[in-house]
């Protein structure tokens, strides 16, 4: 009878390792793994960086927000 509650312990116990394991993987899969850093560009007229996806572009360069550009490109 002590095997058997022994038995039970270790299978039971190997399970949950196996389980907790599955569900870490799953869990870094979900979040995307290694995602690639976007390029961060400054902005001409203040000099802050920004994400080059929400930078706004002009003629003379890349700005934080559209009246930055407003303000250095006079248009």
């Amino acid at each position: 009878m002590k095997l058997l509650l022994v038995l039970l312990a270790v299978l039971a116990g190997v399970w949950l390792w196996q389980r907790g394991r599955r569900l870490s993987q799953a869990s870094r899969a979900s979040r995307g793994g290694e995602r690639a850093a976007l390029p961060m560009v400054s902005c001409r007229q203040c000099g802050m960086h920004v994400p080059g996806n929400e930078a706004v572009a002009g003629r003379q360069g890349t700005y934080c927000s559209a009246a930055h550009r407003r303000d250095a490109e006079g248009a």
